[in-house]
């Protein structure tokens, strides 16, 4: 069910994108007056799932769902039309247009993935506003991926900075680490400061690994929530609602993180669930399912911890959308650069990965919320991928028309054909290469 919810999440979000991206493209063509023979949401060969002809231009949905596209007459793209393009040029074709005005068509899909964004994560502060953990408090201390221990970091510490920059919330330290580059953290552990120097090339095992997160908050563990199922221990014991777990038979787990730790030690067995009951110390026997766990949920991060929220008006929402668009594109652009190397290059995935994004479950209180996030962001990388220079893609278009426009001449279109296959092989490879990556982590 996770992997459904997952898939249409990810069909419905990439729909939306590519809808309004190829309507970037559509309407200035057709206010230009350039003919539009396809406007297509998912790629058809062979055959469409649905079609309609309206004036000159075919409507449909394909059936292979990595995508869409507009088919501009006159125009070198991935249908590699060469037959049409023999013709001599017609006033409605792409190719008889002043080179501004195809530039402008060119541009539009970009455009409007840009602005998309800015307008989701506009509206998604207005609606929902902004609320986040300070890193200051965070007052258990942090929990370390077991990478960071070999680095000298314990559970329990408090991170005060990393090199000059102070993290306000969690996801900057990593950002601070991975990202900009900063090697020396300090902490400050039982009351006492000292740093911690990270190598030079800290990041690459970082990407070697995947670790998505280094660091995460402390947290104890009060149960809120019984799983009401019989395959489920926790639901034949004696447990109860506002028990703090802290251990198992004589495992101490002051905190979460320590209990789902230890509790993969138990699986198939019958142990004692130690807890704190109305300030008395109780042991409750309880079995371990074949899974390692007993069925019980943790509370809310906000039981634990003072968040700090933000909320907008409509008018302060827009300039803080613009901001928070162009923060994720400053990022992506600094995690691109990662991928060229070997460690970054392992981390390349397709719709897999993608997919892995989305909120597991529709019931989630919080799914829209996620499912608009995930969604700018992706429109912001859209934006970003399809104006790098690559012949296939709008930049590789883009590139050509400036050199047009700059050496008064156009490329040959022999050059033009030849590129645009250049491309299409290189994207092909790129995306068999990021399902491979997604197929091998998958098992």
């Amino acid at each position: 069910m996770e992997i459904f919810v997952k898939a249409v999440s990810l069909i419905m979000s990439l729909s939306i994108l590519v809808l309004l991206h190829e309507m970037g493209h559509f309407i200035p063509a057709r206010l230009f007056k350039t003919k539009v023979e396809k406007f297509y949401l998912f790629f058809d060969p062979w055959f469409s799932l649905f079609k309609y002809k309206k004036g000159d231009t075919e409507y449909g949905i394909g059936w292979l769902p990595f995508g869409g596209y507009v088919k501009i007459a006159g125009m070198i793209d991935e249908s590699m039309d060469k037959e049409a393009m023999k013709e001599p040029a017609q006033p409605w074709e792409f190719r008889s247009k002043p080179a501004w005005q195809r530039l402008i068509i060119m541009l539009g899909g970009v455009t409007v993935n840009a602005l998309l964004a800015w307008a989701i994560y506009s509206m998604s502060l207005f609606t929902w506003g902004e609320e986040f953990l300070p890193l200051q408090n965070a007052k258990y201390g942090l929990a370390c991926d077991s990478m960071m221990y070999d680095y000298g970091f314990k559970d329990g510490d408090k991170i005060i900075a990393v090199d000059s920059v102070h993290p306000k919330e969690l996801r900057d330290v990593t950002k601070t680490i991975i990202l900009d580059g900063g090697r020396n953290v300090t902490i400050n552990r039982q009351g006492k400061d000292s740093v911690i120097v990270l190598p030079e090339d800290f990041h690459k095992r970082v990407l070697a690994e995947h670790k998505a997160m280094l660091f995460m908050p402390l947290v104890p563990f009060v149960i809120d929530s019984i799983i009401q199922v019989d395959s489920m221990p926790a639901f034949k014991s004696t447990l109860q609602k506002n028990d703090q777990i802290i251990g198992i038979n004589k495992v101490a787990t002051p905190y979460f993180q320590d209990f789902a730790l230890h509790i993969k030690d138990f699986k198939g067995k019958n142990v004692d669930i130690i807890v704190l009951r109305k300030g008395d110390t109780v042991a409750v026997p309880c079995a371990v399912n074949a899974a390692g766990l007993i069925g019980v949920g943790n509370k809310s991060i906000e039981h634990y911890f003072t968040l700090e929220k933000h909320e907008y008006s409509f008018f302060q929402s827009i300039p803080a959308g613009l901001n928070a668009a162009t923060d994720q594109l400053v990022g992506y652009v600094k995690q691109f650069k990662l991928l060229f190397s070997k460690e970054g290059a392992s981390n390349l995935g397709s719709f897999g990965t993608l997919g892995s994004l989305f909120p597991e479950s529709f019931s989630d209180a919080h799914y829209w919320q996620k499912f608009w996030s995930i969604t700018a962001l992706l429109s912001v990388i859209l934006a970003f991928m399809n104006l790098l220079p690559i012949p296939a893609l709008d930049g590789g278009h883009v590139m050509f028309l400036l050199y047009e426009i700059i050496m008064k001449k156009k490329p040959s279109e022999k050059f033009m054909e030849y590129s645009q296959m250049a491309g299409m092989i290189l994207l092909f490879g790129l995306m068999a290469y990021a399902m491979f990556n997604d197929i091998v982590r998958f098992f």
